[in-house]
């Protein structure tokens, strides 16, 4: 495949589930970044658009299969600046899309230069279903994984789990798409996660809300998607990850 087109994940009749390729950048030091799209007949939500400088490819992609006024959302997983610093961009492009983020950055967005007061709508805690009519996406609060406002997102149609950061992989050598030999692919997560997320008692709190999905595949911001098996081998394997954050870095 080439790493900079786009790859459908899901798609029935009405629906699709689309990352949005790749940009190789030295400055990321390994950890790249992923994009996704949610297309629902003509409507589309965005998933973690990016910064800056992967503007160009992730709009162009995306242009493919929805039109930008067609863009009736931009979800985003917390405040870091690859998630959220193409966002002066966006809302220029996609003039009628909705911003989603947790509440507590609201007022730390507007440091990029921005004027959301009539756009942003700020995630409560507990999380929420969105109802976009005719399709909806719930919002998974996994606060302290690693931000302390974070959310996962879940498309409960395609099956398909956006799990923001988790699931991060520092590349060393070979990038791949798709997770195959999971054994392996853990060497490339373990550091990531045992520094970033909080605490042991995040992740337990984030495993109780995701209990009763159904889960087909894992789509992180950063690493490799995980597929059938490889999902659950992922997501039984951050659950039950110990030693993390402040426990990690004390040992």
């Amino acid at each position: 495949m080439k790493i900079h087109e786009p790859y459908i994940l899901y798609e029935s009749n009405n629906h699709k589930f689309i990352w949005l390729g790749l940009d190789e950048s030295e400055t990321e030091k390994g950890i790249l970044t992923n994009q996704y799209l949610i297309v629902h007949g003509n409507q589309g939500v965005l998933l973690d658009p990016g910064g800056y400088f992967v503007f160009e490819r992730v709009f162009e992609n995306a242009s493919r299969f929805v039109k930008p006024e067609n863009i009736k959302a931009i979800l985003y997983s917390h405040q870091d600046p690859d998630i959220i610093g193409g966002l002066t961009l966006w809302l220029d492009t996609a003039p009628n899309a909705k911003i989603y983020v947790s509440h507590l950055w609201e007022r730390f967005i507007p440091h990029l230069g921005v004027d959301l007061r009539d756009r942003i709508i700020d995630l409560p805690d507990e999380g929420m279903d969105i109802d976009f009519g005719s399709f909806k996406i719930k919002a998974i609060p996994a606060h302290f994984m690693h931000s302390p406002g974070n959310f996962h997102y879940y498309d409960p149609i395609a099956k398909i789990y956006f799990s923001g950061d988790m699931g991060a992989a520092v590349f060393k050598d070979k990038w791949y798409l798709i997770v195959d030999n999971f054994e392996e692919h853990v060497k490339l997560m373990e550091w990531f996660h045992r520094r970033y997320i909080a605490s042991r008692r995040a992740i337990e709190l984030w495993a109780k809300r995701i209990e009763g999905l159904d889960i087909d595949i894992v789509a992180p911001q950063h690493g490799s998607i995980f597929m059938g098996e490889n999902a659950k081998k992922f997501l039984n394997w951050l659950k039950n990850l110990d030693k993390v954050g402040v426990d990690f870095i004390s040992s």
